[in-house]
């Protein structure tokens, strides 16, 4: 029987990074080590800057044609990036 003083280490470092506000640090870097996977080589190589600031997702592009497109499948970009997290760590995507 498990002790109620007792935590699995997925739930010790789940209250670590609540505490030390640390998660949304670790989603970024998350999301910058698999952003080309998962949005493909053309636009990470003309993508300059991506950044996450209260579940907002910033992502500044060099190529004006590129963020229109991109505009266009925002949500399914959104779902996607929360597909891959396997939580909802994005709820709206910003284009620069």
């Amino acid at each position: 029987m498990k002790d109620h003083n007792q935590k699995s280490i997925k739930e010790a470092i789940d209250a670590l990074l609540k505490t030390y506000k640390l998660k949304e640090g670790l989603n970024e870097a998350r999301l910058k080590n698999s952003w080309e996977k998962l949005v493909g080589p053309l636009i990470a190589n003309h993508t300059t800057d991506i950044r996450i600031h209260k579940k907002v997702l910033y992502i500044t592009l060099d190529s004006a044609a590129l963020r229109q497109e991109l505009l266009y499948g925002k949500e399914k970009l959104v779902a996607l990036l929360n597909e891959s997290a396997g939580e909802k760590m994005v709820d709206d995507i910003v284009l620069k």
